[in-house]
């Protein structure tokens, strides 16, 4: 854990860590996240951001990732989880961002859910471009120690403008750390920020949980679509793989972003 020596800029990357001081609108509970990034041109994926988003950059370069995960307890504060509503699979593809130098944040290119209630609500309130999938999560023993092996398949349902599909096997590796402030892992993972664009107007919104512990992965076999899909072309190289197992979080509204914020230019 730990690759990169400290990265100096004049990013506040501490400060969306810490929780914001109003209520929450939802809580849910993530588990079993692998996180497979690749390095991308920056410029490629600088076209896919919307206006008063800069590219965020680790030592000048870009990263898009996939995210598989499972969720569970999903509901608004104060009402109790539902069964067979509150627990759905998901997967992400995402790249990083800022507005004007502040508040580091996820652009989120897809969001692939199992749930149709899930993808419909959050297209509907939220703009982030969700898409329903049918996905399949499977365990098994056989990892090193206790972990267990991970299947994970997923294929694009709706709408079906783009067909994509996921298949990964994976698990946990190593002892679980918490990412330095300054390293690789750190600028990948420890992201508390969500931007959504609808009507033309730019939203931030925010999570809030405990730091990731977070492990090495193995990745036993995988092939995927998604990036293609999103406009992405991924480079033929391994990707970096990590897991985290899981931690509680509490969603909040989104609020708008103003123009003077960001500019859209160059990260």
């Amino acid at each position: 854990m730990g690759t990169g020596a400290f990265v100096a800029d004049r990013i506040d990357r501490v400060t969306p860590r810490v929780r914001p001081n109003r209520p929450a609108l939802m809580r849910q509970n993530w588990h079993h996240l692998l996180f497979l990034h690749w390095e991308v041109d920056p410029e490629k994926l600088r076209a896919l951001l919307p206006p008063g988003l800069e590219l965020d950059l680790y030592e000048g370069k870009a990263y898009v990732g996939l995210t598989p995960f499972t969720m569970t307890g999903v509901r608004p504060v104060g009402v109790p989880p539902v069964p067979f509503v509150s627990n759905f699979h998901e997967t992400n593809v995402r790249t990083y961002v800022h507005a004007g130098g502040r508040d580091p944040g996820v652009w989120f290119l897809s969001l692939e859910a199992s749930s149709t209630l899930a993808v419909v609500a959050a297209r509907a309130l939220t703009g982030l471009p969700y898409r329903r999938a049918r996905i399949e999560m499977g365990f098994e023993h056989g990892g090193a120690g206790d972990a267990p092996v991970i299947n994970y398949r997923l294929r694009r349902r709706w709408p079906t403008l783009s067909p994509a599909a996921c298949s990964v096997r994976y698990a946990p590796r190593g002892p679980a750390a918490y990412a330095p402030l300054g390293s690789l892992e750190y600028f990948l993972v420890e992201r508390y920020v969500v931007y959504s664009a609808a009507r033309g107007r730019l939203y931030r919104g925010r999570v809030h949980h405990a730091p990731w512990p977070l492990q090495g992965a193995d990745v036993f076999a995988w092939d995927e679509t998604l990036l293609t899909a999103d406009g992405v072309t991924r480079p033929h190289t391994p990707p970096l793989a990590h897991y985290g197992r899981g931690v509680s979080v509490e969603v909040f509204g989104p609020e708008r972003v103003e123009p003077a914020e960001g500019s859209g230019g160059a990260g």
